[in-house]
C-alpha cells in the first residue's frame, strides 16, 4: 500500500531567498546564514499538510514543491 505522505523540497536554482517559507512554515523550514531555506527531509506531518500547500503556493519564485513519499518512509 502506498502512503499519501509528502515531503517539502526546495529548488535552490529557482530560490531567491525571500524567506517566506521560513516565516509561513517554521516547523519545516529555516534559513541559512544567506537567507536560503533549509527544509527538513522528513515527511510533512499530516497536521501541517495544508500549511505546507499554502506555503508552496506563496513562494514568489515557485521554488518550493511537495513531493510524494513512497511507502512507509517518513
Amino acid at each position: 500500500m502506498r502512503s499519501k505522505r509528502r515531503r517539502l523540497a526546495v529548488d535552490p536554482i529557482l530560490c531567491d531567498a525571500y524567506g517566506h517559507c521560513a516565516e509561513l512554515l517554521p516547523e519545516l523550514a529555516r534559513l541559512d546564514e544567506w537567507g536560503y531555506p533549509i527544509v527538513d527531509d522528513a515527511a510533512v506531518p499530516d497536521e501541517l499538510v495544508d500549511e505546507a500547500r499554502r506555503t508552496v503556493a506563496a513562494c514568489p519564485r515557485l521554488a518550493l514543491r511537495l513531493d510524494r513519499v513512497d511507502g512507509d518512509r517518513a
